[in-house]
């Protein structure tokens, strides 16, 4: 079998870093690290050769904002392209239809609603090149659909999904990731409530969850994600759909909050141009909080005896390997395509494209674990 050329938008980075390393051992694969910088794409890749010699690594330089940047990717002869370089908000789909264009299936971490949600623009070009192009293969909506699909067999009707996130403050934080929040705090985006579609506010509605486990109770406020449009469309009995996020450290979650009624005064018009100093200032509190963190999916309805039933779906990471979970969905959906378990072609979001078996497979290398409760809830809402 010849060769097969992954490549990885961001290589180097927090995200890409780890899918890298949940590919080294596929046989008869040489995994492309990309970046702008080629000096540290080599420095992870001698790394890597340094603990395992026969490992197939290239390192290469290469600018997803560039005008030759379809001619250098096709030099590069992918397979497999794996897109880390977000923040995905603003973006276009110059470096998907790239991908296309040289008939490299193509994987995307994004997380912003409109690029993911609006992806099946690509999806007549894509199955004319038979190639699978996805996005959001990431803790959502690629994992967040696949515990709501492995459960929805218990319901007559789903009716309310309700989903958190909390990383712990110590762990490993991107620049993207922050950037991509701070885009939309304090402004309004669209969710449904009670079967109506309602204007709620970044990092507004401020709450505390109990995560139980290590983890406890923490705060929590909106966010906005492909899901709050994707599910009701997927899952047509739901009359609500809530995704919140916080931080551990509650001053830092407070401040937040504060930054969002500055932007709703239209004092401050958007918090992402001032990422790297907000980073840096939260850098500050690392001593304070831990490296544990969770991620809740509560999933309301009625069950097949025609009884309210509520599902509590809790996934665990402890000692700083929360930044793993973002990666499991693109580590299964590569190993597929390669492997040739994964025959679709086209444009979607990353829904319905593995089980939640498949997530736990790979989830337990790095002791990330789920548990579950089941029971009768006062209300299908």
């Amino acid at each position: 079998m010849d060769n097969k050329n992954i490549v990885i938008l961001g290589g180097y980075g927090n995200f890409g870093k780890r899918i890298a390393e949940g590919l080294l051992d596929l046989a008869n694969v040489t995994i492309i690290i990309c970046g702008r910088s080629k000096e540290k794409a080599d420095l992870l890749c001698r790394q890597w050769r340094n603990n395992n010699p026969t490992v197939s690594l290239m390192p290469a330089a290469l600018d997803i904002n560039s005008p030759q940047f379809e001619a250098d990717l096709s030099s590069l002869n992918p397979y497999i392209v794996v897109h880390t370089g977000g923040p995905f908000q603003g973006q276009d789909y110059s470096v998907p239809k790239a991908c296309i264009n040289v008939g490299a299936h193509y994987i995307d971490l994004a997380d912003d609603r409109r690029f993911v949600c609006d992806i099946a623009v690509l999806d007549e070009a894509a199955r004319n090149k038979s190639v699978l192009v996805v996005s959001g293969a990431s803790s959502v909506p690629g994992l967040s659909s696949c515990v709501v699909d492995h459960y929805m067999p218990k319901f007559y009707a789903l009716t309310t999904i309700d989903f958190a996130i909390s990383p712990g403050n110590k762990a490993e934080r991107g620049e993207a990731t922050i950037r991509a929040i701070l885009s939309y705090t304090g402004k309004t985006f669209k969710v449904l409530r009670n079967k109506k579609w309602i204007d709620v506010v970044g990092w507004g509605e401020s709450r505390k969850r109990d995560f139980g486990g290590s983890i406890g109770s923490r705060w929590l406020a909106n966010i906005d994600i492909p899901d709050l449009e994707l599910f009701p469309l997927r899952y047509p009995t739901l009359e609500n759909v809530q995704f919140q996020a916080g931080l551990e450290v509650a001053v830092l979650h407070h401040g937040m909050r504060v930054m969002s009624k500055l932007t709703q005064l239209k004092i401050v018009p958007s918090w992402a141009p001032m990422t790297k100093l907000i980073v840096k200032a939260s850098e500050l509190f690392l001593p304070f909080g831990t490296d544990n963190g969770a991620m809740q999916v509560t999933l309301r309805g009625v069950g097949h005896n025609d009884e309210p039933l509520q599902i509590d779906w809790t996934l665990y990471a402890n000692d700083g390997v929360g930044p793993y979970i973002p990666t499991i969905s693109a580590i299964i959906l590569a190993r597929k395509l390669f492997n040739g378990t994964l025959n679709r072609v086209g444009a979607t979001a990353c829904q319905g494209m593995y089980s939640l078996e498949e997530f736990d497979h790979y989830a337990k290398r790095w002791g990330i674990f789920h548990t579950e409760k089941s029971r009768q809830s006062k209300s299908a809402r």
